[in-house]
């Protein structure tokens, strides 16, 4: 059973897996200095990884420190005060081998700019964790199940 409180409803892993999968836009999450810079990235799962194409900054810096990076997608429907959030923080490193740059550029992974992109950002998940926004009209049932 999922734990409910306050309108959010905890989601499994597997679930959280789930959701990422049919997304293609989040926003990665790294510390610049002391200061945690955001930036959104159309991205695709490759096995387990996160996957994204970038150019030379801020995101390749930290994946080439093997830094830990945080990176959210969600899905908020205001009107129906539905929708949910996922969280997976984890370890960026930049892809290099062959083969699976290969297999990113058979993903259906649109680039965000013109600018091109040369390099492939990979995040390794350690922990995942999400939230289901429940109406409080729903909230008793899904209380239930």
């Amino acid at each position: 059973m999922a734990a409910v409180d306050e309108g959010l409803v905890v989601l499994e892993r597997v679930e959280c897996l789930e959701l990422l999968g049919r997304s293609s836009i989040g926003r990665v999450a790294v510390s610049v200095g002391a200061v945690p810079a955001v930036f959104p990235v159309n991205f695709a799962l490759l096995d387990r990884a996160i996957v994204f194409w970038t150019s030379t900054g801020t995101k390749l810096d930290a994946a080439m420190r093997n830094a830990v990076v945080a990176f959210e997608v969600d899905e908020v429907d205001a009107v129906c005060r539905k929708g949910w959030s996922v969280l997976v923080v984890g370890i960026a490193d930049e892809l290099r081998d062959p083969v699976l740059l290969d297999r990113v550029k058979q993903l259906p992974l649109a680039p965000s700019t013109q600018r091109p992109r040369e390099h492939v950002v990979a995040i390794h998940p350690q922990v995942i964790s999400g939230h289901r926004i429940v109406h409080p009209s729903k909230l008793a049932s899904a209380e239930a199940d």
